[in-house]
């Protein structure tokens, strides 16, 4: 492993073990460092700030896993999505929980977002997707996940899923996830 990434996964350790203490908004960039034994410029060497460490871990435990497999059907990618989530819930349940520009919420919606225009292009066949449709479709479903990722008592992963593939037939069944 790259010495980058090494140090990239000390900070992201440091800041799952910190999130197991407190909310996000309550976790500093010098917390995060002392934690792992770092200065604070190396913690600015590889992110711009603590918001970006936060999407880098997702990016790397999850989005660069799912994107050699994105020809598999989108109701596997999300069932795994659901089983990634629910197994770090109490990390995410937090991350999601921040609001603002830089936020995870608005990472992750604008990840959805790119996974639906792509799947949406490839159903119409046109290569063009709607950008009402893409955003309609995103913002509920980043919202969904949300609400069920910050639920204390958020159902398992199978059983989200499957409500949602039921929402999806209710809109008709070329929407099917």
């Amino acid at each position: 492993m790259a010495d980058s990434n090494i140090t990239k996964c000390a900070l992201a350790g440091a800041l799952k073990e910190l999130m197991r203490e407190k909310n996000f908004s309550g976790v500093s960039v010098t917390e995060i460092c002392e934690r792992c034994n770092m200065n604070r410029k190396s913690f600015y060497y590889h992110f711009r700030d603590k918001w970006d460490l936060l999407n880098w871990i997702f990016d790397t435990e999850f989005v660069q896993v799912f994107q050699e497999r994105e020809s598999e059907g989108m109701c596997d990618i999300l069932g795994e999505l659901c089983g990634y989530l629910y197994e770090n819930r109490d990390f995410y349940r937090k991350a999601m929980q921040v609001e603002g520009q830089n936020s995870f919420y608005e990472h992750f919606r604008k990840l959805l977002c790119k996974a639906l225009r792509t799947r949406l292009e490839r159903e119409n066949g046109t290569g063009n997707a709607g950008e009402f449709q893409v955003s309609f479709f995103s913002d509920a479903m980043a919202l969904a996940f949300r609400r069920w990722i910050t639920d204390k008592n958020c159902m398992e992963p199978d059983e989200f899923l499957a409500q949602l593939r039921m929402c999806m037939m209710c809109i008709g069944p070329r929407t099917e996830i």
